[in-house]
């Protein structure tokens, strides 16, 4: 096999904080791996160190000669002064400039413009490139090519930066996060493009579903080492599992004989022979093994809900538009205790304004929203957590409340309430700006769970925090009594956790599915496939119909029958006399290109009127 990358012996550590030791990895022409490990262990810090973004503090990055990579990052960072177009393309300057040029022509429609244009397309071949950009522009849903990143949501310019590392197809694609920020329909097609590409594929993502089908091996960071697994993410969990019980059998094994060999430590006499010290120093290589338990530190939620009255949330002929555009249209839905809903949509349908509705963040244009008065939001919102540069973790709770209400009478300090999701008392008192960007995210659960909420809604939940800190969060939802609304784009978490989903279809409807996502996908395939072949039996019937019907000319088909035949005669007429002039060799240049125009002019009439004159002589 061809080793594209190799890690070797790999360290990283910032203070007293270390993130890896002696780690490395190799990945193989087309291999695509899947990197997974919880947040906090050092998962970007590695893709910055891979990329040179960062440097080690020891150990080496060994590339292929002469390998062409490209890294999407969670943030990436584009020039603000750039159009879309500008940004994504990565081709030679002429073959670039050409592009810019044409599309400048067609947005401005300026013909003389489009037909320089033109030529500089055909020149440099530059044709197969467009359209292999707009392709995978147009499936991202980015057409607006003039438009400056500067005025991009944060959404869009992920998109358009994932955009721009596709097109220039590298030997290795690295990204870290690629599905945050894509509905649903871009995600299925990012994943049938990534198993179909070229590309060796080195990635981080959340989305479970995503690694099964994509990944053919997953590499974790577990405890400051890595361990690989040949496989997809089910393959990942069996093994996985297999692995912890063989380390945890190992330990108990050691831990046994070392009883024994503690109380021979003891009786030992002074006199050590060669023998003895063997034993002495086995003691000690025991011992190494018996201190390798797992700290297998699991988030667990357990948090008390506000009691929830009878009426919970009665929404009455809700509408909403902005410049016109419609978001909700005569929306009206009772919540009942303990329901669990997912929305799903493209960007763009109103999703998130219809949670900034509910909780009365803005006002319906016309309807109304009875919120019952037992009713407590917990609102994680897509934006996350905001803070100042230096506050600390235990400030942000503190502003809270002192003391967390676990449920039957249990109170737990908040101290041990970050303690209890993984903020250890050493990172009590690190300043937010400091952690990374999934304990940022877990940190804003936190500040949710602790207000006591009965009506939780979730803004994309999902985004930057790590598969185990998911499957958790799946757990708690599974079985919080009170109401759960959540827009996100991980299938598998929709798929663990709703009953039930709302489907934003643009132009303010909304469909109520009843069933999880991968039911709901599995019937809009369904439907789909109805209306293709729905489609194309009436195609079929009408050609069938009009060929039927069709026996003889009419009077002004017989017209265009004959005026074809004459404009053809003199169109190959007008061929062959500019075909003798270019062959004479006194024409001056410009009336040369001038002709020469004019044949491919003709050529293309000769074609199109050829084709229809031989249409309508089968009815001659």
């Amino acid at each position: 096999m061809i080793n594209y990358l190799q890690v070797e012996n790999l360290k990283k550590s910032f203070g007293d904080l270390l993130l890896f030791e002696d780690i490395g990895f190799t990945i193989e022409k087309d291999q695509k791996v899947a990197l997974i490990a919880k947040n906090g262990t050092g998962k970007t810090t590695l893709f910055n160190i891979i990329t040179g973004k960062d440097s080690p503090d020891s150990g080496k990055i060994i590339y292929r000669n002469d390998i062409r990579f490209g890294f999407l990052e969670q943030n990436p960072p584009l020039n603000p002064k750039n159009t879309i177009l500008n940004e994504v393309l990565h081709s030679s300057n002429n073959i670039k400039e050409a592009i810019i040029q044409y599309e400048k022509a067609i947005n401005t429609h300026d013909k003389n413009l489009l037909s320089k244009a033109t030529e500089q397309m055909d020149l440099f071949g530059a044709w197969d490139y467009e359209v292999k950009v707009k392709q995978i522009l147009t499936k991202l849903k980015i057409d607006k090519y003039e438009q400056l990143i500067s005025t991009l949501s944060g959404g869009e310019k992920k998109r358009v930066a994932l955009a721009s590392v596709l097109i220039e197809e590298p030997d290795l694609l690295l990204l870290d996060e690629p599905t945050n920020h894509l509905d649903l329909d871009m995600i299925e097609w990012l994943e049938n493009y990534l198993k179909n590409t070229h590309s060796t594929l080195l990635m981080v993502t959340h989305d479970r579903y995503f690694l099964d089908r994509v990944c053919n091996e997953i590499i974790e960071m577990d405890n400051s080492k890595i361990y690989s697994y040949n496989g997809n993410y089910s393959y990942f969990l069996e093994k996985r599992e297999e692995r912890i019980n063989n380390e945890e059998s190992l330990v108990e094994r050691a831990k046994n004989i070392l009883r024994k060999e503690e109380d021979w430590m003891r009786r030992m006499p002074k006199a050590r022979t060669h023998k003895a010290k063997f034993r002495i120093d086995n003691f000690y290589q025991l011992k190494d093994v018996a201190s390798q338990g797992r700290n297998e530190e699991q988030m667990q939620i357990n948090v008390q809900a506000s009691r929830l009255g009878k009426k919970i949330l009665e929404i009455e002929n809700l509408s909403k538009k902005f410049e016109n555009k419609p978001i909700l249209n005569n929306f009206s839905y009772k919540f009942s205790r303990g329901e669990k809903i997912g929305i799903v949509g493209d960007n763009g349908t109103g999703k998130s304004t219809f949670l900034n509705l509910i909780t009365q963040s803005i006002t319906p244009d016309t309807g109304t929203i009875d919120v019952g008065q037992t009713i407590v939001y917990g609102y994680y919102k897509q934006e996350g957590i905001q803070f100042t540069e230096n506050q600390k973790v235990i400030d942000v709770v503190q502003e809270i409340a002192e003391v967390v209400s676990l449920g039957g009478g249990r109170e737990m300090g908040v101290k041990e309430f970050l303690n209890y999701f993984l903020f250890p008392f050493d990172m009590h008192y690190t300043q937010v700006s400091k952690l990374s960007g999934g304990e940022k995210r877990r940190l804003y659960l936190v500040t949710v769970l602790m207000r006591k909420p009965n009506f939780l809604i979730l803004d994309e939940p999902t985004n930057d925090l790590d598969i185990m800190t998911l499957g958790v969060l799946e757990d708690y939802l599974t079985t919080f009594d009170g109401c759960v609304l959540v827009v996100s784009h991980d299938r598998f978490f929709m798929d663990q956790v709703v009953d039930h989903i709302f489907i934003f279809q643009g132009d303010g409807n909304v469909k109520d599915f009843p069933g999880n996502y991968s039911q709901y996908r599995e019937w809009t395939l369904k439907l789909e496939k109805a209306q293709i072949k729905e489609s194309v039996a009436t195609t079929k019937k009408e050609v069938i119909k009009s060929e039927k019907a069709k026996t003889k000319l009419s009077f002004n088909e017989k017209r265009e029958y004959e005026l074809l035949e004459k404009e053809i005669a003199d169109l190959e007429n007008e061929k062959s006399n500019l075909e003798s002039e270019i062959n004479s060799g006194i024409l001056k240049n410009e009336d040369l290109i001038k002709k020469s125009k004019r044949i491919a002019e003709i050529i293309h009439l000769l074609d199109k009127k050829t084709d229809r004159w031989i249409e309508l002589s089968e009815f001659v």
